[in-house]
């Protein structure tokens, strides 16, 4: 394919991308909408236009997309497929109810199941936390489609597949057991797919944390769908009660809490609050947006389990350590950590976002593994202070970031943070490599927008010869709207135009924003700050069956993330490789 044809189906493809968008923003302002109504279906066509990677086969017919579907209700509440009213919140006190909150496995968000047609979801994590839930509804809205068009035939009778189904459901719920094979036959009909294909993903569900199996799933996808459907198909003058319609709706309070950075206002107090109790503020303090084992482990593991565990280096203990059978060994870290000079800061802000705190005074260098053991400073005032924290979410990041580098305001005094480095080790797709494999980027883009953020990265792909993975550096990342919405001809652009990008996320252009008008506007870090950034593969979406949708990295992503946490300690602590 010519370069031509590239970006010329990447311009529609990016038309499709700000579509939806705008009827995004512009039904959150609305206040509701109903998936089906007039709104919903120009999100849908403009959705079906795209085709993203992640969702696979969502513009066939007939074909239900079934790793799509599993990576959706990993990400979405359990037994929201019942629901018929589903409203997107501010945190609005539920927190305090007796409504027992609902948390998904790949997502960490408080949800509140109101009764048995509503379905109550916090967004605390700013517009790409919305953005992220109205796709993945979105697409569910789609793939419910598809099963009520299977669910009848050519004169809209329904099938005896369904009717089975139903019945398959009911043994469910009363514990009673079924014909597996008859059932995936079953099944399979109503999804369109073959009876290897259902098997299988029925398996994934069942094997997924709190998801609800996949006849569960595709019975109340298929119920709701036909309720709505046969009650419009009414006259008007014969519609009986209430209408079966979907709704999504968005509360008054989220719509005006929303970029106010109340809840990142509130998180990053917290912090400074504890560094000024500790006595910390005016030490060199070292930022590291990171997962919440990597740099505890590298720090602690070798002290705390002394002779429990015999490894060569930290990649090898690290995968040990991730093993299910040495769980308990992983507690005893965290426990002589906290003893050890790591404070661990509970988030009651609403981020979600943790935080640890390591004061590596407390910290002696000749426990370390020898990969990071430094000279001690002989002043305290000059030992690194490092403060972890979790992943962002997208323009949670600006949020977070912006309101960490600000000064500490405590009365009338404001004070400085003594601000030396940030380190961002992410997760990101891939464009030219494999999972795995590591980016070590020179600048960020904003996808859809004249942004960009060109930076000096202390990171070289150098520091990672002969690790064994690919290393990919002298390239841009692109920080996109939401991964969810990438295809094919999007991201080939992005390879092999002029951009030649390595790679694709969510999070860096918005911290790069953050760190700039931090630096260079209102001085509050400065200039001279080093900034790391290193990416490892956790997809390629240019890979047909290396999506993010394909399932995580397991153990794979043990070896990239320890190889980037080391070379991140090593700059922390000033050792010459």
């Amino acid at each position: 394919m010519h370069l031509s044809e590239t970006q010329s189906r990447a311009h529609i493809s990016r038309s499709s991308i700000q579509r939806l968008y705008i009827a995004m923003r512009h039904l959150f302002i609305r206040g509701y909408y109903k998936p089906l109504g007039m709104s919903g279906e120009a999100m849908i066509n403009a959705m079906l236009e795209l085709k993203p990677e992640i969702y696979g086969s969502v513009a066939d017919p007939e074909r239900v997309e079934l790793n799509g579907l599993l990576y959706i209700f990993q990400r979405l509440p359990q037994g929201i497929e019942e629901c018929r009213h589903i409203k997107l919140i501010s945190r609005e006190g539920l927190e305090s109810s007796n409504f027992k909150p609902i948390v998904p496995s790949k997502r960490r968000r408080n949800c509140y199941r109101i009764d048995k047609e509503q379905m109550h979801i916090e967004m605390t994590r700013g517009r790409s936390d919305i953005y992220d839930i109205l796709t993945h509804l979105t697409f569910m809205y789609i793939e419910a489609e598809k099963i009520r068009g299977n669910s009848t035939d050519s004169k809209r009778r329904k099938r005896r597949e369904w009717d089975l189904l139903s019945e398959i459901i009911e043994k469910q719920k009363k514990g009673e057991e079924i014909d597996e094979a008859v059932a995936y036959t079953y099944l399979g009909t109503l999804l369109g797919r073959t009876y290897e294909e259902t098997a299988r993903a029925c398996k994934q569900f069942e094997e997924a944390d709190k998801v609800n199996n996949l006849f569960h799933i595709v019975y109340w996808l298929g119920k709701l769908s036909t309720e709505e459907f046969e009650y419009d198909q009414l006259l008007e003058h014969d519609r009986p009660g209430i209408s079966p319609d979907r709704e999504i709706s968005f509360s008054s309070s989220l719509r005006a809490k929303l970029g106010h950075h109340e809840y990142g206002e509130m998180w990053a107090n917290n912090i400074k609050q504890h560094l000024d109790e500790q006595g910390l503020l005016e030490r060199p303090i070292h930022i590291i947006s990171a997962n919440m084992h990597s740099i505890l482990n590298s720090l602690f593991a070798k002290a705390a389990l002394k002779n429990k565990l015999t490894f060569t280096n930290l990649e090898d203990l690290a995968g040990q350590l991730s093993q299910d059978k040495n769980a308990s060994l992983r507690k005893e870290i965290s426990k002589y950590a906290n003893k050890n000079g790591m404070w661990e800061l509970s988030d009651s802000s609403g981020t979600n976002i943790s935080v640890q705190v390591f004061d590596c005074a407390q910290i002696d260098p000749s426990t370390l593994p020898k990969e990071i053991q430094w000279d001690q400073a002989k002043d305290v005032a000059e030992v690194p202070v490092i403060v972890v924290m979790d992943y962002a979410f997208g323009e949670q990041a600006y949020e977070t970031m912006d309101e960490l580098l600000k000064p500490y305001e405590k009365g009338d005094t404001k004070q400085k943070l003594n601000i030396v480095s940030i380190n961002i080790m992410g997760k990101a797709g891939i464009l030219s490599g494999t999972k795995g494999d590591i980016m070590i980027p020179n600048a960020h883009v904003f996808e859809g927008s004249a942004d960009n953020y060109p930076f000096e990265n202390e990171l070289t792909a150098a520091q990672f010869e002969g690790c064994g993975l690919g290393v990919f550096e002298n390239g841009p990342m692109i920080t996109v709207l939401g991964t969810s919405l990438q295809n094919k001809d999007i991201l080939q652009y992005f390879l092999k135009s002029s951009w030649q990008a390595i790679g694709l996320e969510m999070e860096g252009a918005h911290y790069q924003k953050a760190i700039q008008a931090a630096s260079k506007i209102r001085t509050s870090v400065s200039r001279d700050v080093k900034l790391r950034y290193a990416y490892y593969a956790s997809d390629n979406p240019l890979e047909t069956g290396s999506t993010l949708a394909s399932g995580s990295l397991g153990l794979d992503g043990v070896k990239p993330t320890y190889l980037i946490s080391v070379e991140i300690l090593k700059g922390v602590f000033g050792i010459i490789k």
